[in-house]
């Protein structure tokens, strides 16, 4: 315990690393600069990082190989501002906070394309079958976003992108096996043939798991995990001017699930099994007019969650969520300092459920959205941009959000200071508005959120300092209310129905530092507070922790081995609303090693929570003990 106190006590001085669009969140190379990076998400298209104002945070490669991460959700723990919570082990629904925002009000994405379910009750994704198999790149964009994504983009996005196509022939390939028979198998492929470049791959992942009832707390029964991916990317270049791109992501997972079984109806161990298959499908026509200088998109992206759970035979909840969206961007480069973005979307969206065979649900819903921004660079090392969005829903009608950003380096990116604006909203789901349990006359969720931040490099670049204030004010939250009196919104709601009844704020300090003092020793951390209350009652969120702090060294030997190793430390939180049941803070200290053989063969190992902590994210429910794993990874 003195050495855990220790390790904590290092990465609360060093603080943090995050923060404002750096790609070396927790121990990746700290050589590329901001000019050279270029992101995808702040404007869905590429820019240089230098030029926005938003605060993001990539994950590479080389930083997803290094850290061993089998889980996106395991990655996007150490990024600043973000926490996590999860039903059991892999596979089990997980929810994933941005600055004190709920999972529902995240938009998360795929190659670009919106994943969020309109089957689940608040209509968001659940990572908890978002492996990282064949993912190449993640981008967290934080605040306010719904002038670029629309609905949801209340606390952030995160997109996470799958490989590229290869101009030349690649293959790569993984497998590992450790803690609780837990093994996976991944590969890719990818290349170029005349025209036409893809990159298609595939993996297998399995586990005997642990208890999803926390086995302290008496869980005796394993809750295995398996699941089956694939993706696909091809590209097809007519001329300089005209490319199809075509996508494609498919996950199919199967857990064990504990649950309330009778008479007492007490959380522990049972039979149960829940299924979630989903599809993803992208297809864009790209022309670029005007000698390149006007590029146009115009695409079509498809995605279908199905979901059945089961208690041995019995099918007790399926549902079946659908979104289409239909889409056109535009960006003219009207001079060498001004860009035009125009764009507009229709997305028609979905559902239906059911309960242990009972009447089906169905509803659906249709939002039309046109945004368009303008990005302004009327001198070196200064950008500004300005954006506005209009979307009309098909039951409530309209919603008008605006945002813009700033970004300023007077000296070549050694010094860069950024602040943005950005409001977010967030349509009722089906399910809130048409379920048994629904209400018509809900409205959107709202926000406003800005943050200003620092980033300073010192020491030709081997030390980097960097800090970030944030505040988002919510309004119109939409929560679950009793119906004691069958009255107004509760008539023929016997059970309870949902409310706009929540106002809420959330603001805090995001602080960073990476050093690189001989290029073979990485040292990275971030510190983050988050202060999230409800202004109607002044009770803190739940599940949002006050503090949390990450920390990771890695050291490259001279004779090849790598070695690294990461400290996390989540502090205390409230389990419900009432703040009437709390969740401890926690210390997880893991291990990593690889080590090449050959130019194409490496074999790696980690261990993780390597004091065997014990901790939960959600009341009464379990999370993996001391676990170690081993590997082989393949590059032709």
């Amino acid at each position: 315990m003195r050495f855990q106190t220790i390790l904590l006590s290092t990465s609360v001085l060093c603080m943090a690393q995050p923060i404002w669009a750096q790609t070396e969140d927790i121990g990746a190379d700290s050589s590329a600069s901001d000019a050279t990076i270029i992101i995808v998400t702040a404007s869905r298209s590429e820019q240089p990082l230098s030029q926005t104002g938003q605060s993001i945070s990539v994950i590479d490669l080389e930083q997803i190989e290094r850290t061993q991460s089998v889980t996106v959700a395991d990655l996007l723990r150490n990024v600043p501002g973000v926490t996590l919570n999860r039903n059991g082990g892999i596979g089990t629904s997980t929810s994933v906070n941005i600055r004190g925002a709920g999972s529902d009000q995240t938009v998360a994405l795929i190659d670009g394309v919106k994943l969020n379910d309109p089957s689940s009750p608040g209509s968001g994704f659940n990572f908890g079958n978002l492996l990282t198999g064949n993912i190449s790149r993640i981008e967290v964009l934080r605040g306010s976003q719904s002038v670029v994504w629309g609905s949801q983009a209340i606390g952030g996005v995160v997109n996470t992108i799958t490989r590229a196509p290869t101009d030349e022939l690649r293959v790569n390939a993984r497998a590992e096996y450790g803690y609780r028979d837990t093994g996976q198998v991944v590969g890719n492929i990818s290349g170029r043939f005349g025209p036409v470049a893809a990159s298609v791959g595939a993996g297998y992942f399995r586990t005997d798991g642990f208890s999803t009832f926390n086995e302290e707390r008496g869980g005796a029964e394993r809750d295995g995990y398996r699941n089956f991916g694939a993706n696909g990317k091809f590209e097809i270049s007519f001329s300089e001017a005209i490319s199809i791109d075509l996508r494609g992501y498919y996950s199919d997972g199967k857990t064990d699930i504990d649950g309330f079984a009778p008479p007492t109806f007490a959380f522990g161990d049972t039979p149960e099994t829940a299924e979630t298959e989903e599809f993803v499908g992208y297809a864009g026509v790209n022309v670029n007019l005007l000698d390149g200088r006007f590029r146009n998109r115009f695409a079509f992206a498809y995605t279908n969650t199905k979901r059945d759970n089961f208690n041995l035979t019995t099918q007790t909840f399926d549902a079946l969520g659908r979104n289409e969206r239909f889409e056109y961007q535009g960006i003219l480069d009207i001079s060498d300092w001004l860009q035009a973005t125009i764009g507009a979307e229709k997305e028609d969206s979905r559902f239906s459920s059911s309960s242990f065979g009972g009447p089906v649900s169905r509803a659906s819903a249709s939002i039309d959205s046109f945004y368009s921004q303008l990005r302004i660079m009327p001198m070196d090392g200064l950008t500004a941009t300005a954006g506005i969005r209009y979307d009309d829903h098909s039951t409530f009608g309209g919603e008008t959000n605006f945002a813009g950003d700033i970004v300023y380096s007077p000296n070549d990116g050694s010094t860069t200071f950024r602040a943005s604006y950005g409001e977010g909203f967030k349509v009722p789901s089906l399910f809130q508005l048409f379920s048994d349990f629904g209400n018509e006359t809900l409205q959107p969720e709202t926000s406003q959120s800005w943050d200003a931040g620092i980033t300073q490099q010192l020491i030709a670049g081997r030390l980097e300092l960097s800090a970030t204030l944030y505040q988002r004010d919510s309004e119109n939250l939409i929560n679950f209310v009793g119906c004691p009196v069958q009255i107004g919104i509760c008539m023929n709601r016997p059970f309870g129905t949902y409310d706009n009844v929540a106002r809420a704020r959330a603001r805090g300090v995001e602080l960073g530092v990476t050093m690189r003092p001989v290029d073979s020793l990485t040292f990275a951390a971030n510190y983050t507070l988050v202060d999230a209350e409800n202004r109607d009652n002044d009770l803190v969120l739940a599940r949002r922790p006050r503090n949390s702090v990450n920390a990771s060294v890695d050291y490259d030997w001279t004779f090849g081995l790598k070695t690294g190793a990461t400290v996390s430390h989540i502090g205390s939180s409230f389990d419900n609303a009432s703040n009437s049941r709390s969740v401890e803070g926690y210390i997880l200290v893991d291990l990593r090693a690889a080590m090449p053989i050959t130019d194409n063969i490496e074999i790696y190992g980690r261990v993780e929570n390597l004091f065997d902590e014990q901790y939960e994210t959600i009341f009464r429910f379990g999370t993996p003990g001391r676990s170690a794993f081993a590997g082989v990874r393949l590059s032709f």
